[in-house]
C-alpha cells in the first residue's frame, strides 16, 4: 500500500479510522470527524494567534501546582466512548486550539484518549459553523466537561459546562471582568487580558 502524502490521495467520499490517520505523512493538518477527513482551516488570523497565545499564557499560570496539563493545537484528541476498542475503532481525531486535561492516564505520546476536561476553540470566520454546531455535538456526546468558543472578532467568550449530558451555556462574556473556570473551581480569567491588544 502506498504511503499517504498528499491529501490527494484519500478518497474524501470514504470513513476512515484511527489506525489509517496514524499512517498518513500529510504536510497539511486534518481531523476526523466520524470517520470522515476535513481540512484544517489555512494558518490563522494574526488575531485568532493572538487570542491563543494570551489564553495558553493565563491558562498556564492557572494550572501550576495542579494536575492538570494544557495543550495547543496541533495536539490529537481521540474522541470515544471506550478506550478498548483499539485505534481500528477510533474514527474521530480532532485538534482543538487549546485543551485541558486533568487525568494523565489519558495521556499517550500521540496525545489524548478520550475526552479532555475543558476544550477552548477560537472562531474563524471559515469554522464558526463546524466549531459551534459539529464540534459542540461532538464534544458534547464524548463528555467534554466545559466549552468554551472564544471569538476575537467580537470579543466575546461563550462558555458552557456539561450538566446531566447536555451543554448548558454558564455565560457570555463580552466586557471587561472575570470569566469563571468550571474546571478549576475557585480560578477565572480576565476579559480584558484574553483580548488584550485586540
Amino acid at each position: 500500500m502506498p504511503v499517504i502524502t498528499d491529501i490527494s490521495q484519500l478518497d474524501l467520499s470514504k470513513t476512515y479510522t484511527y489506525a489509517d490517520y496514524l499512517t498518513w505523512r500529510l504536510d497539511e493538518f486534518v481531523e476526523l470527524i466520524r470517520g470522515r477527513v476535513r481540512r484544517m482551516s489555512p494558518a490563522s488570523r494574526v488575531r485568532h494567534q493572538s487570542v491563543s497565545f494570551h489564553l495558553s499564557a493565563l491558562i498556564g499560570g492557572l494550572l501550576r501546582g495542579s494536575a492538570c496539563q494544557g495543550f495547543a493545537a496541533p495536539f490529537d484528541v481521540r474522541l470515544l466512548k471506550s478506550t478498548a476498542d483499539g485505534d481500528a475503532r477510533i474514527s474521530t481525531v480532532v485538534q482543538p486550539d487549546l485543551c485541558v486535561i486533568c487525568d494523565a492516564a489519558k495521556l499517550d505520546e500521540f496525545g489524548c484518549v478520550g475526552a479532555p476536561d475543558w476544550i477552548i476553540e477560537i472562531l474563524s470566520p471559515g469554522n464558526v459553523a463546524h466549531d459551534s454546531k459539529t464540534k459542540f455535538d461532538l464534544y458534547e456526546e464524548n463528555g467534554v466537561h466545559e466549552y468554551w468558543m472564544v471569538d476575537p472578532g467580537l470579543k466575546n467568550v461563550m462558555v458552557y459546562v456539561l450538566e446531566k449530558n447536555q451543554y448548558q451555556l454558564q455565560g457570555e462574556f463580552y466586557q471587561p471582568g472575570p470569566i469563571p473556570v468550571a474546571t478549576l473551581p475557585g480560578a477565572a480569567l480576565e476579559w480584558a487580558e484574553v483580548f488584550e491588544g485586540i
